[in-house]
């Protein structure tokens, strides 16, 4: 029998970790596949930019974006629930739990309030305008002269 294995079970036979982790089966690094998670587009034009970000699966409470110190960083997080699912005996569980983040340079000058948001359809978009940086005032420091 060619397709035998360990438990002569075929369903083993083709879920085994060595196929999936096998380089023919899927070429991309660990660190490839995690930025495939959060496919971005990018996108210019005079008023700012704007991002389209891939997040099937996940829900608008299973986002959220931060910003500090001109970095915005967008996180997706989906819990087991495994509580739901004791009941059944799962050969194999391939649906993926954890969290994963992305992390865009957007300036100092923008702020959270000029950012906006919305999700729909598996799809995150946001606008982000283009914000001048303000030009710092020198001073005028004294020192003092003793004597």
């Amino acid at each position: 029998m060619l397709l035998a294995n360990r438990n002569n079970n075929l369903f083993d036979t083709f879920f085994n970790d060595d196929w999936f982790t096998n380089p023919w089966f899927d070429g991309r690094k660990a660190s490839e596949a995690y930025h495939q998670m959060m496919r971005t587009d990018v996108q210019e034009d005079e008023k700012g930019y704007q991002l389209e970000m891939e997040l099937p699966g996940y829900t608008k409470d299973e986002i959220s974006a931060t910003l500090e110190d001109g970095y915005m960083t967008i996180t997706a997080e989906k819990k087991n629930e495994s509580e739901d699912h004791k009941d059944k005996n799962y050969i194999r569980k391939e649906r993926y739990y954890g969290k994963c983040q992305r992390t865009f340079y957007v300036g100092t000058e923008v702020e959270e309030n000029d950012i906006h948001a919305g999700f729909q359809h598996g799809i995150l978009t946001i606008q982000i305008p283009k914000k001048e940086p303000k030009p710092q005032v020198e001073q005028q420091r004294y020192i003092q002269i003793e004597g």
